[in-house]
C-alpha cells in the first residue's frame, strides 16, 4: 500500500521537456506548449527534487544544507507555484494554509536578506512556431526570395512595395 504523504509529495514533470543544465541556472523547453523556461538555482534545485517521495519540508531543508542558512518552507512552496504554474510538475501540491498567499515582493520583505538570496525565480517564454520564425520580406525586397507576411504588396516586377 501506497504511503498516503507519497500523493501529496511534488513530482516533477519530465515528459516532453528537453533540459539543459547549466551552471547557474536551468533552461527547461516544452515540446508541448512551445515555451521556454529558466529557472535560476533555487527553482532548479527544487524541480530537480521532486521526486514524488520528498516533502517540501525536506526540500527546504535541502536547499538550507546546500546555501548554509536555515531556508523558510514559503521559499519552496513559491518555487512549487511558479513550477506548477509553468505545467513543470506533474503532481502539486497544495501548501498549508498558512504558508499560501505570498509572492515574491511579500516574501522578501517577510524574510528579509535571505530572501533575495534564494528567492525562487521562473522565466518563460512563448517560442515562435517554425512558420512563425520565418523572415518576412520588406519593401524593395524580392517577393520571390523570401516570405510574404499578407501585408506585402507585391507588383509585376516581383519586388516588394508595403510593408509586412
Amino acid at each position: 500500500m501506497k504511503d498516503a504523504r507519497a500523493l501529496t509529495n511534488p513530482l516533477a514533470r519530465k515528459e516532453g521537456l528537453i533540459i539543459q543544465e547549466l551552471p547557474d541556472e536551468v533552461l527547461v523547453y516544452d515540446l508541448e506548449t512551445d515555451r521556454a523556461h529558466c529557472l535560476n538555482q533555487t527553482a532548479a534545485f527544487v524541480w530537480q527534487r521532486c521526486d514524488g517521495r520528498t516533502t517540501a519540508v525536506e526540500i527546504a531543508r535541502l536547499l538550507g544544507k546546500r546555501a548554509g542558512a536555515k531556508i523558510d518552507e514559503r521559499i519552496v512552496w513559491l518555487a512549487l507555484d511558479q513550477l506548477g504554474e509553468n505545467e513543470l510538475l506533474t503532481r502539486r501540491p497544495i501548501a498549508p494554509a498558512a504558508l499560501t498567499g505570498l509572492d515574491r515582493r511579500q516574501m522578501m520583505r517577510t524574510l528579509g536578506l535571505a530572501a533575495i538570496v534564494a528567492v525562487p525565480v521562473v522565466t518563460s517564454i512563448i517560442a515562435p512556431t517554425p512558420a512563425q520564425a520565418v523572415s518576412c520580406a520588406s519593401t524593395g525586397q524580392s517577393c520571390a526570395t523570401l516570405a510574404c507576411c499578407g501585408g506585402c504588396i507585391c507588383d509585376g516586377s516581383n519586388i516588394c512595395q508595403g510593408t509586412c
